[in-house]
């Protein structure tokens, strides 16, 4: 039995990590874990802390975004605790992946991040990935802050569409 309510935040955190092929952002996880109504944002954050704290997960940050993968203590913890989480969590988890996986592995698979080229300049890096395949990466030079922080914010919603648009041109 489990000895207390972070606990089973804690399971279902790597039940959802378990569950999917690739690594989740904090919002990803949030998203889920607030929109369930099982904790607040405050509790989850302390949460997966003490879960990387204690090697349950590791997390790397890209594109000032924290992302969240599964570590082998995770895997061995939630094989063996799985049955602490209750059926009806495990099929709400279940039904949210399904419904939200697509978008959430494209957020995992398509981003952009800017920087400052010399005195001027700003250089745009867009990337869009297929597993760990690499489809495209474009490296775009702009001349103002604004200017890339529009391109990098439509890369996120127009990347497959420019994707087979330059496949469709050079094909």
């Amino acid at each position: 039995m489990l000895d207390s309510t972070y606990s089973l935040y804690k399971l279902i955190i790597l039940y959802m990590l378990k569950k999917v092929s690739f690594p989740l952002t904090s919002t990803q996880i949030s998203d889920l874990i607030i929109s369930q109504k099982y904790t607040s944002y405050f509790h989850l954050q302390e949460v997966l802390h003490e879960m990387e704290t204690s090697n349950l997960l590791t997390t790397y940050s890209k594109n000032h975004m924290t992302y969240y993968k599964i570590t082998d203590a995770g895997l061995q913890t939630i094989e063996y605790f799985k049955n602490e989480i209750s059926p009806e969590i495990r099929k709400e988890i279940s039904g949210y992946l399904d419904l939200h996986s697509y978008q959430m592995r494209s957020e995992a698979s398509t981003f952009a991040e800017y920087y400052k080229d010399g005195d001027s300049d700003y250089i745009v890096s867009c990337v869009a990935r297929e597993g760990n395949q690499t489809l495209i990466e474009l490296k775009l030079t702009v001349p103002t802050k604004s200017a890339a922080e529009t391109l990098a914010e439509n890369w996120k919603r127009k990347s497959q569409e420019t994707y087979e648009a330059i496949m469709k041109i050079l094909m």
